[in-house]
């Protein structure tokens, strides 16, 4: 595989009280430029849910003392303009592996500039908050109907700026019905193939009272358009469903889990200026490199 000398690998695991889960993806730090075609073909062998890319800006950068990378997301399909937890996972590496001096680190990315900066129990990230339009649901029942069935829906949304199908699923159900819910994702790239889709959400309200710790909303997400069946934890989702949420429940600092096989805690917090932090952590599981 022809990558150059000493591209290092790193596969990381995001976790802790904030965004608790186990799920994992590769970060490849590269020290020389790489071949265009090279990132599809690493990403499609690491064949986890992303592999992220992060390059120095100008020649004179070091993964020490600079505070400004770009940063690439690929899938084992392809390329995708943002993903939340392989930021956080960069950033990781980055502040922990490579002991980056700065308190913030900037990222230079297809979704602009994304701001990850050190805090007390892990990282924070700030990313875009995306607003979810009413979506009429004859124009979408088709890949409803063949995701879920069905299923009783109570609300659909449609963010242009992602390309992703919120759909509330109703209040009747609750978090075990979400988690042990089939959803049919192989035929859905069939039934939308205009491009308008690239990735469905499936969202529940959070109960409250009870035994159970507390959750504001639940949700859990499916890519099949960009390779990702269903991804673990999605940081990206959630720049959608914060929105929703908020508006929904009138807060601004929630509570969510994400309901996929492995599952996933994340803290939320909207900004002042349109803005979202989310707070998790990460930890290398393993550690390499790639050569010529």
């Amino acid at each position: 595989m022809g990558v150059g000398p000493r591209q290092c690998c790193f596969k990381i695991s995001p976790s802790d009280l904030s965004m608790q889960s186990r799920w994992r993806m590769a970060e490849i730090l590269l020290r020389q430029k790489l071949d265009e075609d090279m990132h599809q073909k690493i990403a499609r062998e690491m064949n986890l849910s992303e592999t992220a890319f992060i390059r120095k800006l100008h020649p004179t950068d070091n993964f020490t003392q600079s505070s400004c990378f770009g940063l690439r997301w690929f899938t084992p399909a392809s390329e995708v303009p943002l993903c939340g937890h392989a930021t956080l996972a960069s950033a990781a590496v980055l502040f922990h592996k490579m002991k980056n001096v700065n308190s913030t680190i900037t990222f230079v990315t297809l979704s602009g500039e994304l701001k990850a900066r050190r805090a007390e129990d892990g990282i924070v990230l700030d990313l875009p908050l995306y607003p979810a339009h009413p979506q009429d649901f004859l124009e979408v029942e088709d890949l409803i109907k063949t995701a879920i069935g069905d299923t009783l829906v109570q609300d659909i949304r449609y963010s242009p700026d992602t390309r992703k199908l919120l759909v509330r699923l109703s209040d009747t159900y609750n978090r075990s019905f979400l988690e042990s819910l089939k959803v049919n994702t192989q035929n859905l790239p069939q039934v939308e193939n205009t491009g308008k889709v690239k990735g469905l959400i499936l969202t529940l309200k959070g109960e409250h009272g009870g035994q159970t710790q507390e959750f504001d909303f639940y949700s859990r997400y499916f890519a099949p358009w960009v390779g990702v069946a269903e991804d673990p934890v999605t940081g990206s989702a959630h720049t959608v469903l914060s929105s929703y949420w908020s508006q929904q429940l009138g807060k601004k600092d929630m509570h969510a889990f994400q309901c996929s096989h492995r599952g996933g805690e994340l803290k939320i917090s909207l900004r002042p200026d349109g803005r979202v932090d989310i707070e998790g952590g990460a930890a290398l599981v393993l550690e390499g490199t790639l050569t010529a």
